[in-house]
């Protein structure tokens, strides 16, 4: 039996499926998780705000300093795998755009490097806010976003082939990967 990978048009402006009436105290729980507190609800460009999303919630975590932020981060994408198939389950069909964990999986993925390189952890809100580092968290977003959107091999592959929850969180994965490694190469580029 071969699971149906279709997805919406995200070309068009869709709702976000509701939640079934029926659903435990649990499922609710996971399904916020899913849609990203909320951060996947827009209409239009649920990915890009989820992202958004998850960048706001990345920067508290990177204070916390790389090593708790990688642990949170290798946490978010094998418990994301569970969340984003659930909420996929609750929602009815594969990978609706408005599941937006595995983004937040996806830039925290991306952010690594810098939380890695960027900010001494000791003067982390000072550090982070200067121009160099906005920058910085800004290029992130925007190569995270490119890869998420633009989907070159292996992310296409993953997108269109893999199923269920790891399908989902897989080809975001790898952006974040990808985005990572053009991250380091771009920032070293403008430090040399």
């Amino acid at each position: 039996m071969t699971e149906d990978l279709s997805k919406p048009d995200i070309s068009k402006a869709n709702d976000c499926p509701p939640l079934p009436v029926h659903a435990s105290a649990l499922d609710r729980i996971v399904y916020w998780l899913g849609l990203g507190l909320g951060s996947g609800l827009p209409r239009r460009a649920p990915g890009t705000w989820g992202t958004v999303g998850g960048l706001i919630v990345a920067i508290p975590l990177m204070s916390l300093g790389f090593v708790p932020f990688l642990i949170i981060t290798l946490l978010s994408c094998v418990i994301g795998i569970w969340i984003c198939g659930r909420t996929s389950d609750l929602m009815g069909g594969h990978d609706d755009p408005h599941i937006v964990w595995d983004e937040w999986a996806g830039i925290w993925i991306t952010l690594l490097p810098f939380s890695y390189m960027g900010v001494s952890s000791a003067n982390y809100w000072q550090d982070v806010t200067q121009t160099l580092s906005l920058i910085a968290i800004v290029i992130a977003f925007v190569l995270f976003r490119f890869f998420d959107i633009i989907k070159p091999p292996p992310i296409s592959w993953a997108d269109k082939k893999v199923a269920g929850g790891l399908g989902i969180m897989l080809d975001d994965i790898i952006a974040g990967i990808m985005a990572a490694a053009v991250w380091i190469i771009v920032i070293l580029g403008m430090l040399l």
